[in-house]
């Protein structure tokens, strides 16, 4: 989907953040997505983004992040400023107690730097969770996981977390069916997909935003909306960056398999089934191109639409180099000052959600 070039509604907002889910590429084995991550994060942070987060999937052939804690800690290691954190662990897959321990490693290793977002997925087939010994009804206790882990930080848990207790950790919740309510419940930054279908995801925002609960450790409803975003020189060589990434959600749509990002060119060659096209198409349907004037102008209207302070970005495609190009192109065009800083914040404009400075004393 391509924006119009026309001037933006609201400014965008001052934080700019990116989730890389580790993708692999044809040809590659899965070790060099991960390894490639790392690196990406070294120069997204040069560019002046302001967190790097990496996903939780098993078991998926062309995606490399099954554990994000550890790609987390690598990533934090060859940085020095970005916030780096999770997009998410999926709770229900792990025992809080564990997720709590792993988070307070990396916060004790990294202090001041780590986010905590979570998710409620489960693994997509029957041998995934028999594998992970959860049932299709894991997620039913989320909320519940939600409360005991966020207590083995505050030192109320069933038991003590080390080296946890006591740490401040920034939780954020994403939001899959009802976690609007739930982020809500707990009083916890929403992370939401801008998907096909726009007005669900307005309604859970503004359903999240009326029923928050002060107390948790968010001080306000905070929002940060995920988008799938390419630029390039021309639209057309925006749209073509999101081409592989558009044919495997294609391909995990009407197969069941996440396949390696392959070529743009061999993707367009390709004789597509009618169920194919209809799911690739839907697939493109959900991301923005376009040049950098076109997707500030974009990026200011969802911001407008929205009243989100953050947007969180993704950018999967064949060739490392053109990915990085099209961020360097979005930082450039948004304000983004190289060296972690960002460009002065809109009065009006909602704060940015973090923690304290120092989480505890060491």
């Amino acid at each position: 989907m391509t924006s119009a070039s026309t001037g933006p509604e609201a400014a965008v907002p001052a934080r700019l953040s990116i989730l890389d889910r580790s993708l692999a590429r044809e040809g590659e084995h899965p070790g060099a997505a991960l390894r490639d991550t790392v690196s990406f994060a070294r120069q997204a942070e040069a560019l002046g983004y302001h967190r790097f987060w990496v996903s939780e999937h098993h078991g998926v052939p062309g995606i490399a992040g099954s554990a994000p804690t550890v790609l987390a800690s690598a990533v934090a290691s060859a940085t020095s400023r970005i916030r780096v954190g999770t997009g998410g662990v999926m709770l229900p897959n792990h025992q809080p107690l564990v997720v709590a321990e792993q988070f307070g490693v990396l916060e004790s290793l990294f202090p001041g730097r780590i986010d905590m977002g979570l998710g409620r997925s489960v693994g997509f087939t029957d041998g995934i969770r028999k594998a992970l010994r959860v049932g299709k009804d894991a997620a039913d206790g989320f909320s519940e996981q939600i409360t005991e882990l966020l207590a083995y930080f505050d030192g109320t848990g069933p038991v003590h977390a080390r080296p946890a207790d006591g740490l401040r950790v920034p939780a954020f919740l994403l939001a899959v069916g009802s976690g609007a309510e739930i982020a809500a419940e707990h009083g916890l930054p929403l992370v939401i997909g801008a998907a096909r279908d726009e007005q669900r995801m307005l309604d859970a925002i503004e359903t999240y935003r009326a029923t928050f609960r002060p107390g948790g450790q968010a001080p306000a409803p905070y929002v940060m909306v995920a988008v799938n975003v390419a630029v390039a020189g021309s639209a057309e060589e925006a749209a073509r960056l999101q081409v592989p990434e558009a044919w495997s959600t294609a391909v995990s749509r009407t197969q069941g398999a996440f396949t390696p990002l392959a070529a743009p060119e061999d993707v367009l060659a390709r004789t597509m089934t009618a169920r194919e096209r209809a799911a690739y198409d839907a697939a493109r349907a959900s991301q923005l191109h376009g040049t950098e004037d076109e997707m500030a102008a974009a990026l200011a209207a969802l911001t407008a639409r929205t009243g989100a302070g953050e947007l969180l970005l993704t950018l999967n495609t064949h060739d490392p180099a053109d990915r990085l190009d099209s961020y360097r192109r979005l930082a450039h065009a948004t304000g983004l000052v190289p060296g972690g800083d960002t460009a002065p914040e809109d009065s009006s404009a909602p704060r940015a959600f973090d923690p304290p400075a120092v989480s505890a004393p060491r």
